[in-house]
């Protein structure tokens, strides 16, 4: 199905978190490598005035810029500059998408004198801060204020500050929204603002961020009309039967977007103690699971330092001897070559007797190329499986080697293979 921005193709977003480069002039020098490596849309972290926190996610004034982002040696506003690299990101195909938080602002922000009645109070009258589970416990995030969207006695009003807010960056050039802990926020509220965003701009994005909700949270959130869910994959062992239960379950409602890491996680090849063949093998399998991508800025470069909302500044920027922008330009590449890749229904599992070290699954749909994927669980041994008869699962005698790395060169039709640690082979049908 067409998309009226991303056409035929599924998302594959490039996260740049703002407060890694600084000023909105060092933004653009990056556009070009991330286009390079076959993205096609961009999203900014929050780029607001913040609260007195300094968190990304703690907006002060939703229409002034976060002082960090704003190069003062230039003699354009703020706005100017921020349309100047929506401008330079539509110039290289890059869709621009803009972090949406509406389930709360900070503490002090303008809007609690203003509007009191906009914001969640306990029995004594004092402003509710939101929070997460952790560990088993609450936590209240309390350089923040819980925005009441549900029942404010004021609703009306504060639904219209929300639309215009958004259709004030809409004009800027801003083509979708990342939903910041988008299940807090009323169905009703999404429906309104997705219809109003619609109108305006055709096709404008709603991506669903849902780090921190139950399945059923998940399962509401997919039938509310988003473009696209943040999954849960990365977190899976290639075991547990959750991971294909929620696929079967959502995965005909609304697609996702699967990532190996993201600013809210620690770096994976720090995690992974520096095996950065699994590293390789989780943003394949990212790839090759779901319709949709994201990484954000430093994956590419193996970064070990994890993005932090509050600290974060230029100098974390890493040196490195990695780069696997070209691994991933490779991935780009095959979602582009094979369809099947960019859709999210279709995966079934493919049984092999090695099961508990190697997983099989193949992608099809009516009128694609099938493709096959076979996976090594194992970080730190080679693994063996056997397929007796490849073209009995792709449909086809005619196979290729779609694998970004040790790809065969002739695919035999009965695959006797020893995988290497977190392997990923890839097989279509020509």
């Amino acid at each position: 199905m067409n998309h009226p921005l991303l056409g035929n193709d599924s998302i594959r977003l490039y996260n740049l978190y703002p407060r890694l480069l600084g000023s909105m002039s060092r933004w653009t020098e990056h556009l070009d490598r991330i286009k390079d490596m076959g993205f096609n849309a961009l999203w900014v972290n929050p780029f607001h005035y913040p609260g007195f926190s300094g968190s990304l996610y703690s907006p002060k004034d939703y229409y002034k810029f976060n002082p960090l982002f704003i190069n003062n040696d230039s003699a354009k506003s703020p706005a100017e500059q921020l349309r100047d690299f929506i401008k330079a990101c539509h110039k290289r195909g890059l869709l621009f998408i803009m972090d949406l938080v509406i389930n709360h602002t900070a503490f002090d922000c303008t809007l609690v004198e203003e509007h009191p009645d906009w914001y969640k109070r306990d029995e004594h009258g004092k402003i509710i801060p939101p929070g997460a589970m952790h560990d088993g416990k609450w936590v209240a995030w309390g350089d923040l204020a819980e925005v009441d969207n549900f029942h404010s006695k004021d609703r009306e009003n504060l639904w219209l500050f929300w639309w215009k807010m958004m259709s004030h960056y809409m004009e800027m050039g801003v083509d979708g929204f990342r939903c910041d802990m988008a299940y807090q926020v009323p169905g009703d509220l999404w429906a309104h603002l997705m219809k109003k965003a619609r109108a305006q701009k055709p096709g404008c994005l709603f991506l669903a961020e849902s780090l921190g909700c139950d399945f059923k949270q998940v399962q509401i959130l997919a039938g509310m009309g988003f473009d696209y869910l943040f999954n849960s994959i990365k977190y899976w062992d290639f075991n547990e039967p959750w991971a294909m239960e929620q696929y079967e379950k959502l995965s005909r409602i609304t697609p996702s977007i699967a990532f190996p890491e993201s600013h809210d996680t620690p770096r994976m090849l720090e995690q992974l103690k520096g095996d950065l063949a699994a590293v390789k093998r989780q943003m394949l399998f990212s790839a090759l699971f779901s319709s949709g991508y994201m990484i954000p800025i430093g994956f590419e470069f193996g970064f070990h330092k994890a993005l932090n909302v509050v600290k974060t500044d230029p100098t974390w920027w890493e040196d490195s001897a990695i780069d696997l922008s070209s691994y991933i330009k490779q991935i780009a590449e095959l979602k582009n070559q094979y369809p099947v890749l960019r859709t999210e229904p279709g995966i079934s599992i493919v049984d092999q007797a090695n099961w508990p070290n190697v997983f099989c699954f193949k992608k099809a749909q009516p009128g694609m190329k099938t493709v096959f994927v076979i996976l090594n669980k194992d970080r730190f041994n080679h693994q063996h499986v056997y397929i007796p008869d490849l073209a009995a699962v792709l449909g086809s005698s005619t196979l290729t080697d779609i694998s970004p790395e040790y790809a065969l060169t002739a695919v035999p039709l009965t695959l006797d293979y020893s995988l290497r640690p977190s392997e990923i082979k890839v097989f279509a049908e020509k």
